[in-house]
């Protein structure tokens, strides 16, 4: 199995229940168990600034599945859950990033892992590093593009705690 790291964030709607139902379709998917979910931080948007808050997570996961399927299958949740791209950095109701996958690099049109804008971004760093749990390479930059950043003035706040999947998403009986 190869390990995954995805960055989610929304600021449309229900914006904890888009995170919630995000999970839980990638829960859904045979071929991908979730292992870790951090936390929920807000901040507030970058790049196109007139629009709500964010609201992100950090997860990691195993899968079979190669990067480029893995993008497909986040791209098909995005579309799922009613992703409108209306211009760059504008409002969403979710966005599935794969941050790193399986301390492999990639750099094709359609998928740059590491994600090339991750290390600039405390919204991701901070919930990403709390999930940490295995040492590679690209961990390591996480660690220290993580060391860089003054994350009170960057504006990152825990919204919310969680301390497992399943306390995010409880499995339905």
């Amino acid at each position: 199995m190869k390990v995954a790291y995805l960055s989610i964030g929304t600021n449309i709607g229900e914006r904890e229940q888009n995170l919630q139902d995000a999970v839980r379709m990638l829960l859904a998917h045979e071929a991908i168990i979730v292992t870790e979910v951090s936390s929920i931080y807000e901040t507030a948007a970058v790049g196109f600034t007139e629009q709500a808050d964010f609201l992100n997570i950090a997860l990691s996961l195993q899968t079979n599945l190669s990067a480029h399927e893995l993008l497909l299958v986040c791209q098909q949740i995005e579309n799922d859950l009613g992703r409108v791209r209306e211009f760059r950095w504008g409002p969403r109701i979710i966005d599935l990033d794969i941050l790193l996958y399986n301390n492999e690099t990639y750099n094709t049109e359609k998928l740059v892992v590491p994600h090339p804008r991750m290390y600039e971004r405390a919204f991701v760093l901070v919930p990403l590093k709390e999930i940490i749990v295995e040492e590679c390479d690209m961990l390591v930059n996480v660690q220290k593009a993580y060391q860089a950043f003054d994350i009170e003035k960057e504006g990152v706040k825990l919204w919310k705690t969680i301390a497992t999947v399943d306390e995010f998403v409880p499995s339905e009986s």
